[in-house]
């Protein structure tokens, strides 16, 4: 692949700063590529953020966004914890209904958005602040242990060292492949790049539309669950409006279009190991994180530039 070629690709840009910051930090300490920390910052720093950024991708490319998608990975766990504790639920059923939930709260979204008309950037922050109300009501603000029925279980979603990325390289090739091979990707593009064509040529937007605000919600809450296991506890602090950002960051950063019909899962990808990236590398050199807001604002700048730059490029190629 020519040099031009390589900068046609919406992943080519974070890919450079994906390698020149691990290169960096990896020089100014040896401890950055330690086995410890490396588990650190790909399983826990950078993980949740790829999972939720793949829903992300998929509702910012046809044109909606979710701003709830952080509280319903607060909920999750705790229903699972409700379910399992109080009402006697068979851990592996809890663990299905808490993911049952995040498709049902997507839905919610979707069927508001959709159906009712309202945008999803109301629609969400207003199911979020309804999520999050349920939590602090339910659980009186207070953390909760993990139900002993499942922590076997925990293993193999996100207590056992890679299993978190493991799991996030799995859903980005899986959603990779539904976004660039299949009728649906090709369907969620069109519909956020040109709605009104789209209907023309007979695509059901409704459909498409509500099956990406269910994905989302349901990668929220399979996030959820992940993180509880990994901490071994259930926080009603976790989740929330940071790791939703984090997310929407790294699918912009990775060359998702906030306008719709643009967008790519390995971008998202990327987007989110340079946040982690900055995250971890910082702690790890003895830098205050109080900066890092700055810095990813700044990058979300940066990142809008390139892309806009990037596709005046790509024109000029078809040119």
């Amino acid at each position: 692949m020519s040099g031009a070629a390589f900068l046609r690709q919406r992943e080519a840009t974070v890919l450079v700063v994906t390698i020149a910051l691990i290169i960096y930090f990896a020089l100014d300490s040896s401890n950055f590529l330690s086995s410890t920390n490396l588990t650190t910052w790909l399983s826990e720093d950078a993980a949740p953020i790829i999972i939720i950024a793949i829903g992300e991708v998929l509702l910012l490319i046809c044109g909606e966004i979710d701003l709830s998608v952080g509280f319903i990975y607060t909920l999750s766990p705790f229903l699972m914890h409700y379910l399992i504790n109080f009402y006697g639920v068979p851990g592996i059923l809890a663990i299905i209904i808490s993911l049952l939930m995040g498709v049902a709260v997507g839905w919610i979204n979707a069927f508001l958005t959709v159906t009712v008309g309202l945008p999803s950037f109301i629609t969400t922050l207003g199911t979020g602040f309804i999520l999050l109300g349920i939590v602090d009501t339910t659980s009186h603000a207070e953390p909760a242990n993990i139900p002993t029925q499942v922590v076997g279980i925990g293993h193999w979603i996100g207590n056992n060292g890679w299993t978190e990325f493991i799991w996030a390289v799995i859903l980005v090739a899986l959603f990779h492949i539904i976004l660039t091979r299949t009728r649906w990707g090709l369907h969620t593009v069109a519909v956020g790049g040109n709605l009104l064509g789209a209907q023309e040529a007979g695509i059901k937007v409704p459909r498409i539309k509500y099956g990406n605000f269910m994905v989302s919600g349901l990668l929220g809450a399979f996030v959820g669950l992940q993180v509880a296991f990994q901490t071994s506890t259930i926080d009603p602090t976790a989740g929330g409006y940071t790791p939703m950002f984090y997310s929407v960051t790294a699918a912009v950063i990775g060359g998702t279009a906030m306008l719709g019909g643009v967008g790519t899962i390995l971008g998202a990808f990327l987007g989110a190991v340079v946040l982690a990236t900055l995250t971890d590398g910082f702690q790890i050199i003895g830098i205050s994180a109080n900066p890092l807001d700055i810095i990813f604002g700044g990058a979300i700048l940066v990142a809008m530039i390139a892309n806009v730059q990037l596709a005046k490029l790509r024109e000029a190629g078809r040119s």
